[in-house]
């Protein structure tokens, strides 16, 4: 059996997102390491082999299991958006659920050691009863794909685990969110119109979240586990944006608090950091002022 450590080859779908890039950056020097894109990229004489896969297209997961053949998959490909809009139901039931299940089947027709799937801790309903109502039609797309994992597990022997990340921000997040969308924002000398800010995150620094997944790729006795990925403390939205304003500094623009209504079914879930180091080995360790001096500067370089 192949492991990472021991030139393992992991497929990773989503290679190009936030936590994608990270995960391609932090994966040991020993894994054979192949890389899924919606488009086509040039492996430029890495260590990434690129493929272009589009896993929203019947059958597309089946043929990229069988040419690529991997010991690992670390499933980060979908369609990440938190709006409460009918438009949002069939891209995410599509690139959520349907091609998450497809790849379920074929990584288990294939015998992968070990697949490692992305839910929401944000957007997954909190209770686990029956009568639990996922915030949005992401968070429902997420919920079920997570069904289908441990369903997997239980009743084929699928070796999946499901990892569940906090509010995940980092350099190269896309604008349409709350962090990267207020730093530039006030960057470009707009104000962000906003919530009333009361709204409590557990802000995750994207390279943390991406050595959890190597993490849940090789540790042992976590099949059919959903773990928890998040620092542990909660901070309000107006504390983030009020950080965020001190470190892009004066002569820009000035959010404003109150101008969009809060979205509902708004929810907050508190991170078992104790159990997940436990299980995974794993904690954050990029404090939340230390994370956005990072992630404003990397913007900032972006406009020069």
């Amino acid at each position: 059996m192949r492991t990472l450590v021991n030139g393992g080859r992991v497929l990773v779908t989503g290679a190009t997102g936030l936590i994608g890039t990270h995960v391609l950056r932090v994966l040991p020097v020993g894994a054979e390491m192949v890389a899924v894109s919606r488009t086509p990229r040039r492996d430029g004489g890495g260590r990434v082999r690129w493929r272009v896969c589009d896993l929203t297209q019947p059958g597309s997961a089946a043929d990229l299991v069988a040419s690529v053949r991997p010991d690992i998959v670390i499933h980060l490909a979908g369609a990440v958006r938190g709006d409460r809009s009918l438009e949002a139901v069939g891209p995410t039931l599509h690139a959520n659920l349907v091609a998450t299940v497809e790849l379920l089947e074929a990584a288990t027709r294939a015998s992968c050691h070990r697949i490692v799937l992305s839910g929401s801790q944000l957007e997954e309903p909190a209770a686990g009863g029956h009568d639990a109502i996922p915030p949005s039609p992401y968070g429902a797309s997420r919920w079920a794909s997570s069904a289908y994992g441990r369903m997997f597990q239980a009743v084929f022997g699928t070796p999946v685990v499901i990892l569940r990340p906090q509010y995940v921000y980092g350099p190269g997040q896309r604008t349409t969110f709350l962090i990267p969308h207020v730093i530039s924002a006030l960057l470009d000398g707009r104000n962000p119109q906003l919530s009333a800010g009361e709204r409590m995150l557990d802000c995750v620094y994207a390279e943390d979240v991406a050595h959890a997944y190597v993490a849940a790729a090789d540790a042992p006795g976590v099949e059919g586990d959903t773990i928890d990925i998040g620092s542990g403390s909660q901070t309000s939205v107006r504390r983030i944006v009020e950080l965020i304003v001190e470190y892009v500094g004066a002569g820009t623009g000035r959010p404003i608090f109150g101008a969009l209504p809060q979205r509902p079914l708004e929810q907050f879930v508190q991170t078992d950091v104790d159990e997940t180091a436990r299980v995974l080995g794993w904690r954050a360790t990029t404090g939340l002022e230390e994370g956005l001096r990072r992630t404003v500067d990397w913007y900032r370089a972006q406009l020069s």
